[in-house]
């Protein structure tokens, strides 16, 4: 076990653990505990639970959002000093002055990052779960806090013909509907992400965009889209599952930013 996977370990244990927690909740109350869609909302149960524990980190990102935009018209007043000024000098004594002033206003520029960051290990450690599921099945072996036979049962799960455990680049089930959800996923949560992006971006004052945090998620519009339509084909469905989930829950949560704004 290298230090990455060591890191991983408990996170996988949590991720499986509340996977067959929901699991055994939605069986509990009479939905079949084989059926493909009791193990999609036993994923969707796991996304809901870590975003409500994350949430008090959204809203400490959303006061570091607003402690910025208040702090624009400084910025801006500190950037127009700087105006026409491009030597190394200059953009050192530009940005070690934008520093102090985050500093004294005790917000940060990336904050906006930290929620993200912070499902890193999740979303890894989800992925590790979902996508190695066909392989300990093979191998009658368990997986992190699945039982040998509860991953048996996963890897047979299927929605319309398609197994969770199956992606569109390496196939598994019915090559149609396998195809169709995994596009269709692809595309939703990329749109959540681009509509979330621009609700952020619609919250920001004018000139923001020359901030860091500003160039950050105006790059981050176009580039996470590619990742999501890139990374998609790999992923089985039931990662997709969680990757929409999760972005849903981030666009619905923007919006209602937006509406306050």
């Amino acid at each position: 076990m290298d230090f990455a996977d060591a890191v991983l370990a408990p996170f996988r244990w949590l991720v499986s653990g509340a996977l067959l927690l929901f699991h055994d909740g939605l069986a509990a109350v009479g939905l079949p505990a084989e059926s493909g869609w009791t193990w999609t909302l036993a994923i969707i149960g796991v996304v809901l639970a870590l975003r409500a524990v994350l949430l008090p980190l959204f809203l400490a990102q959303v006061r570091a959002q607003e402690g910025m935009r208040e702090l624009q018209p400084r910025l801006k007043a500190l950037q127009d000093g700087y105006a026409g000024r491009t030597d190394p000098a200059s953009r050192q004594s530009l940005a070690k002055e934008q520093m102090a002033l985050y500093k004294e206003h005790g917000t940060n520029p990336f904050a906006a990052c930290l929620p993200l960051l912070l499902q890193a290990p999740f979303f890894l450690a989800a992925f590790q779960v979902l996508s190695g599921i066909p392989v300990a099945a093979r191998s009658g072996a368990g997986l992190a806090a699945l039982d040998a036979a509860q991953v048996v049962q996963f890897d047979a799960a299927a929605i319309l013909g398609a197994p969770l455990s199956a992606s569109l680049l390496h196939g598994g089930g019915e090559a149609g509907a396998v195809a169709l959800l995994a596009v269709g996923m692809i595309v939703v949560m990329a749109a959540c992400q681009v509509l979330a992006q621009r609700a952020v971006l619609s919250r920001a004052l004018p000139g923001s965009a020359l901030d860091p945090a500003g160039r950050l998620q105006r790059r981050l519009l176009f580039v996470l889209p590619l990742v999501f339509a890139v990374g998609g084909v790999y992923f089985p469905l039931g990662v997709l599952v969680y990757w929409t989930a999760s972005n849903a829950w981030t666009l619905a949560q923007q919006l209602v930013m937006a509406r306050r704004a």
